[in-house]
């Protein structure tokens, strides 16, 4: 039975492959509408299929499979739990709904065969790594999403595109093999590497190698949080998000960017144990670059006149947001952190089609040029309008909820200095947050006679305003009816704290 698991991996990767085949001879989406109506029908056939497959593998019962052995001890293994089930439920949503936005969208790149082949591949890659159940199998396929995902950044083939995607590539690599540095060290001093609520860390085991271990595990936490985007290794969002496709953009930062949150929860809190890091120089460490990533992307996003660069520094410091959670290592901070993992994939997802619709249907792509859009574009904006409240924190959307736990848990963990400051920075984010998204609002709606720039263009076809309609609502709804989320985040955080 629990090979089941498999479906929703395959079938989206042998799909996606299988369009990958004929590039050389590529013509699909240059003209031949035929067959680029046949592209789209199969691409949503298999979106829904895949998506389908995942959540009632998801829900349906805990299920566990082994694919294969690697070496004595170390097999391919899944198995589904409750943060599996979440980052599932996630990415097949987001997923499905930027996937149907894209066969308009798409139009306006070409190339679509190639987009579309590696945009399933991608999604099968991220279910399985939602499904993995023990350390090396989420590391094989965190190091195959990365090489999957690379070329929806290099799409147009341009020289910015290409720097952009090897910068992707190189900063994705280096975190990634900071965490093998850990893995290797943790395999000589677990019970098991498989994910256990709480930990596996034999302590007896560690005596004497504690040092090491530490400086291992704190490796592990940068590597893995540079595809969250924390500083240090933050440099390849602001350079992938401007040059790759809106609908890529919108994965990278929704999803993508929430691997890394996935591999740090899995080290942190299923195999170290939250127990090793609390009080220690490491939860120090981490704190403080998370912050800091908070603060620094907030400002960056705040001088940045490029819409969607802006935006990609905004995912820089609200992805912080939720490490910042994680590091508290208290019950409540964790349930902050769960919850915008949900609300930020829903929330920056919308912004960043906005961002598209805007290119698609003006070519324009500077914030300065975004005035009096309100008049033609009513629903676009309406839906950013909602989105960006939400992101700054507005009840009763669904943002302030998550950074409501995310500051009530900071006051609660018994942190020191970070008990006040994390709030503290917290705010002023918020308040950065209202300053680069709102200007967008007011000079939209409420243009200065002067200085109006009316556009033509109104709202796109309805294929690609349903998905933004979707999740614009989505961060209204979440944030009006948020108990049964609540309930089962606070599950999660009760298993492992």
């Amino acid at each position: 039975m629990g090979g089941w698991i498999l479906a929703p991996i395959f079938l989206p990767v042998a799909v996606g492959v299988c369009f990958l085949l004929p590039l050389g001879r590529e013509k699909v989406g240059d003209g031949d509408g035929k067959a680029l109506s046949r592209l789209h029908i199969l691409t949503g056939i298999v979106l829904a299929l895949t998506a389908v497959a995942a959540l009632l593998c998801a829900w349906t019962g805990d299920r566990s499979f082994t694919l294969l052995e690697l070496m004595d001890g170390i097999p391919i293994y899944f198995h589904i739990d409750d943060v599996g089930r979440l980052f599932v439920t996630v990415i097949s949503v987001v997923w499905v709904l930027v996937g149907f936005y894209a066969f308009v969208y798409m139009k306006h790149e070409g190339k679509e065969r190639r987009f579309f082949g590696f945009y399933l591949i991608v999604f099968g890659v991220l279910i399985a790594l939602s499904f993995a159940g023990n350390l090396v199998t989420m590391y094989l396929f965190y190091e195959l999403m990365t090489l999957t995902s690379m070329p929806l950044v290099l799409h147009n083939g341009s020289r910015e595109a290409i720097m952009a995607a090897l910068k992707y590539l190189f900063y994705s690599m280096c975190g990634a093999y900071l965490g093998l540095f850990g893995i290797f060290f943790l395999y000589k001093y677990c019970d098991t590497l498989r994910f256990t609520a709480g930990g596996t860390l034999n302590l007896t085991l560690a005596a004497g190698n504690t040092t090491i271990l530490m400086i291992a595990v704190f490796g592990m936490l940068i590597g893995f949080g540079a595809k969250a985007g924390m500083f240090p290794l933050h440099a390849w969002l602001p350079a992938a998000h401007p040059v790759a496709p809106s609908p890529a953009s919108a994965v990278m930062s929704g999803i993508i960017a929430k691997a890394g949150v996935l591999a740090v929860i899995r080290v942190v809190y299923y195999v170290v144990g939250p127990d090793f890091i609390r009080g220690t120089w490491i939860q120090t460490a981490w704190m403080t670059l998370t912050l800091l990533t908070v603060f620094m992307g907030s400002m960056l996003a705040f001088r940045e006149p490029v819409f969607k660069k802006r935006l990609a520094y905004s995912t820089v410091s609200q992805v912080s947001y939720i490490l910042f959670g994680l590091s508290a290592l208290s019950p409540t901070a964790m349930e902050g952190a769960l919850l915008h993992v949900v609300f930020h994939a829903f929330i920056k997802s919308a912004l960043f089609l906005t961002a598209g619709i805007f290119i698609f249907q003006t070519g324009k792509e500077r914030v300065e040029d975004f005035r009096g859009f309100g008049k033609k574009m009513p629903n676009t904006l309406w839906c950013y309008t909602f989105a960006a409240l939400a992101l700054i924190g507005i009840p009763p959307t669904c943002g302030f909820i998550s950074k409501w736990y995310l500051a009530e848990g900071a006051l609660e963990a018994g942190v020191g200095v970070f008990g006040w400051l994390g709030p503290a920075v917290l705010l002023l984010s918020a308040l950065l947050t209202a300053g680069y998204l709102l200007p967008l609002v007011t000079n939209g709606f409420f243009p200065k006679e002067k200085a109006a720039v009316e556009t033509q263009a109104g709202d796109p076809p309805a294929l690609m305003l349903t998905p933004l309609v979707i999740l614009a609502a989505l961060t209204v709804l979440l944030g009006v009816f948020p108990n049964p989320l609540i309930r089962f985040v606070s599950g999660i955080a009760a298993s492992v704290l």
